[in-house]
Formats: C-alpha cells, sequence, structure tokens
C-alpha cells in the first residue's frame, strides 16, 4: 500500500465508497467522523493528504482547515474539500482558508481519486527541474519546495507553491486560465476557472508588497513580471 489518506466525512455510505476506490488505487486510509477526530488524526499521523467532508457534526469543514493551517505541524498536508453544497461562495470559503481542491456531491469515484492524484504531485513536485528560482528578494528552492521573501519563509499551500514555480519559470509570458488549470492542477475539460482566481487571490496576500510581481491581464490571464 502507499501513502496514508485521511477521509473525514460523517455520512458513512460515503467513506465506504471512498475507501474502497481509495484502497484499490494502492492508498492506505484512516477515517474520522468529526473535525475533533479529524484534527487529532491529522496531528498523530500525519497523512499524505486529508479529503474533508464540508459539513460536518460539531466543527464544519472550514473550521478544520482552518486549525490545519494554523498549526505549522498540519499546515503543509494537501486537503481535498468535498461538499454537497454546489454554491460558488462555499467552494471558494474552502480554497481561501486553505484548501487545495475541493469536489463537489455526488462525485465520480475515478474523477476524486484523479484529483487526490493531482494533488499529492503538486505536494511532492515531481517532475520539477532541481533548480532555484529568483526575482529579487523572492527565492524559491524547487528541489526543497520553498519559498522566501527577504530571507523570510512563505508558508504556501502545494498548489500555491506550484503556481508560483509556474508563473516564475514562464516569466513575462501570458498564461490564461485554462493553461493554468491544465498544468497547475492537471484538470481538463470544463472546469470552472474562477478555481485560478481565487488561489491566485491568496497568492498575491501571502507575497504582500511583492503582489504586483504577478500581474492581470484582463480578459486573458495573469503573468509574472518581465521587469527587472
Amino acid at each position: 500500500m502507499g501513502e496514508t489518506l485521511l477521509i473525514v466525512d460523517d455520512e458513512q455510505d460515503v467513506v465506504d465508497l471512498l475507501v474502497y476506490n481509495l484502497q484499490r488505487a494502492g492508498y492506505k486510509t484512516v477515517t474520522a467522523r468529526d473535525g475533533a477526530a479529524a484534527l487529532d488524526k491529522a496531528r498523530d499521523l500525519m497523512p499524505a493528504l486529508i479529503i474533508l467532508d464540508l459539513m460536518l457534526p460539531g466543527m464544519e469543514g472550514t473550521e478544520v482547515c482552518k486549525r490545519l493551517r494554523a498549526d505549522s505541524k498540519t499546515a503543509g498536508i494537501p486537503v481535498i474539500m468535498l461538499t454537497a453544497k454546489a454554491e460558488e461562495v462555499d467552494r471558494i470559503v474552502g480554497l481561501e482558508l486553505g484548501a487545495d481542491d475541493y469536489v463537489t456531491k455526488p462525485f465520480s469515484p475515478r474523477e476524486l481519486t484523479l484529483r487526490v492524484k493531482s494533488v499529492l504531485r503538486r505536494a511532492k513536485g515531481d517532475g520539477e527541474p532541481a533548480e532555484v528560482l529568483k526575482f529579487g528578494d523572492l527565492v524559491v528552492d524547487i528541489a526543497k519546495h520553498t519559498a522566501s521573501l527577504k530571507d523570510k519563509d512563505l508558508d504556501l499551500t502545494a498548489t500555491e507553491f506550484k503556481l508560483l514555480t509556474t508563473m516564475m519559470e514562464r516569466r513575462g509570458r501570458v498564461q490564461t486560465r485554462d493553461r493554468l488549470l491544465t498544468d497547475v492542477w492537471g484538470y481538463e475539460g470544463d472546469v470552472d476557472t474562477r478555481t485560478v482566481d481565487t488561489h491566485m487571490r491568496r497568492l498575491r496576500e501571502k507575497l504582500g508588497k511583492v503582489a504586483d510581481l504577478i500581474e492581470t491581464v484582463r480578459g486573458v490571464g495573469y503573468r509574472f513580471s518581465d521587469n527587472s
């Protein structure tokens, strides 16, 4: 068996479906039925990824995600938000709190498994060249999977790190939202491009005073500044 995944959901049929399909895909699985148990298991087991339902008894998934990101021990664990709510605001709230991706119920087990693989690939930086990217005080070490600004570490999620490195590697070239969805998220087809905008906004917030290095090209996408 491969990496350990933590499944957090209070619906037993959903848990059974996820466990069955993810174990078939080669992963180990552990489960939690509520937010408090999820936080305890995340800290104790340090899973490779967490599949987190939004609607949980006692503590909602958004609060669980917030606490995971606030804890230095669990802050780097990738999170896929699982929710029956299809409204855009619910998806955006999850992404704003640090979720790496979201899947809406009812979902295709095959699609969710592909999402898991994609997020784990971003988290590990598979296929990335071992090099350091620099632009002024912004330094990204791809091999070490670290980013810093004026020698201060940036607390980036796996998706934000991949997004930043992709933009820096393609400095000066406009990247459409569809291209970023394919190259960063690994999605093809009809996927909501506002996912890109939400992550880009969070990345800019973390970049602070150098946020304007990532320029918005109205009606097209984004570009990392080519100005020296």
